[in-house]
């Protein structure tokens, strides 16, 4: 088993200071495997799911009504903790930059930006839910870095099909192209197929078997054509996930052949083994596992 890689994300950060203020803070903002740096994610978390919900709930307007106030208070202490937690991440790291135009400094710096930006243009308080994508640092939490190689075999899994898939998705789109087209010149305006776009629209609708209605064929062509798309939509559901499995099922063939034992040799070991199979000797480190 290789040597674990830090979660991708925060593999760029690093402690400003090894002593003093700057280090405990690193530790407890950025650290999982004690009980501050555990209550700080905890805390968060929940601040951010309660941003969330205020944020939504100030869009139904009974509420919005009610309790205009109180949502407006609860939004800018949200946002004054989150510049705070923001501007600490930033004191406390030894690159401030890099971290500033990392995944999650971007994301951190989005969560704040929506309510100062309200100040300026309506409305854009509302875009306050991209605070839903810091919930990726419950990973961290639950200490999901011992996935990492799990992860990185379905990723390489996914880019060695990405020809396959992108072939797939090209042949995909021109039958879309074409039967839409097809139930333009077939249907017509009159029958709610008000332009080529559209039809392509009504034609993903019925490749993938969605079936919402709200666009439908009244002609006998048109119905003939529509069968024609829901037999093509059933017949390559199937493709992409029989690509993706094969790739994923050579990966795991390939991880079992290279983990072998140093002592007897055997190969062909569960992609999770820490023992051979044959001798009961430790796997080697530096095998996949």
């Amino acid at each position: 088993m290789s040597k674990q890689a830090p979660f991708p994300f925060d593999s760029a950060v690093r402690p400003a200071s090894t002593h003093g203020w700057r280090a405990r803070w690193f530790h407890i903002i950025f650290g999982h495997d004690d009980r501050p740096g555990r209550l700080f994610d905890l805390v968060l978390i929940v601040a951010i799911l309660s941003s969330i919900l205020v944020a939504v709930l100030d869009t139904v307007q009974d509420l919005h009504v009610r309790f205009d106030h109180a949502f407006y208070v609860l939004e800018w202490v949200f946002t004054l903790a989150f510049t705070f937690e923001y501007v600490m991440r930033l004191l406390v790291v030894a690159r401030p930059r890099r971290y500033a135009l990392s995944f999650f400094g971007v994301i951190d710096l989005l969560a704040v930006l929506p309510t100062y930006l309200s100040l300026l243009v309506a409305g854009s308080q509302y875009l306050l839910v991209i605070r839903a994508v810091r919930i990726l640092r419950i990973f961290r939490v639950l200490k999901m870095t011992r996935y990492v190689g799990e992860a990185d075999m379905l990723w390489g899994s996914l880019m060695k099909a990405r020809r396959k898939i992108f072939i797939f998705i090209s042949t995909i789109l021109t039958l879309v192209l074409i039967f839409g087209a097809l139930m333009y010149l077939v249907e017509g305006p009159q029958n709610g197929f008000t332009s080529i776009p559209r039809s392509m629209y009504w034609a993903v609708v019925t490749m993938t078997t969605v079936g919402f209605g709200d666009i439908t064929p009244h002609t006998t062509l048109g119905q003939i054509l529509t069968s024609l798309i829901m037999l093509v939509g059933y017949s390559i559901i199937a493709v992409p996930t029989g690509i993706f499995a094969a790739e994923l099922a050579a990966g795991i063939r390939d991880a079992r052949q290279h983990s072998a034992c140093a002592t007897c040799h055997l190969t062909n070991h569960q992609v999770d083994a820490r023992f051979c199979r044959g001798c009961g000797t430790p796997l080697p480190s530096d095998a996949e596992p």
